[in-house]
């Protein structure tokens, strides 16, 4: 299963922090890492439009951290990684951002990576199916209520 880069993050963050956190420090160890742009946690807002007259409103908040940064090899190869996460942690923006730059440009490290992200993904996956199965079982059929033969009239 090759996913598309857009998917590394959602797959990887179906495993726990701590585990991608030694990850990443694992591999960006003897590297040169450079931030382009600060990790931050803060809120996304969710715009929308309404269907009647178009007009643009917000329908919440969402918690949302981003990095991005440059990593440097001692032998002068670079890569560059971003992430952004929806959840109130800069430091899990900062490692996705290093997993994701150790994957792209297939530094050392970088099969492991590969095998996380291939590991989230069918994790993510079985959780989807789990998720369609319990809406399935909790569908109403609103078209069975007009056939019950009562009519509302002779009463």
């Amino acid at each position: 299963m090759e996913l598309e880069r857009k998917d590394w993050i959602r797959a990887l963050t179906a495993h726990p922090a701590p585990d991608l956190h030694a990850l990443a420090e694992r591999l960006a160890a003897g590297c040169e890492l450079r931030l382009t742009r600060l990790p931050q946690a803060g809120l996304g807002l969710l715009q929308l439009a309404d269907g009647a007259f178009h007009e643009a409103y917000y329908l919440g908040e969402f918690p949302l951290s981003t990095c991005s940064l440059e990593l440097t090899l001692a032998d002068g190869r670079r890569a560059e990684g971003g992430a952004q996460v929806m959840a109130d942690d800069a430091a899990l923006a900062r490692t996705l951002a290093i997993l994701d730059a150790v994957l792209a440009a297939r530094l050392p490290g970088w099969e492991d990576v590969s095998a996380q992200v291939q590991a989230g993904a069918r994790l993510r996956a079985e959780a989807d199916r789990r998720r369609r199965a319990m809406l399935a079982a909790t569908r109403v059929d609103f078209a069975l209520l007009g056939n019950t033969g009562e009519d509302d009239d002779e009463a």
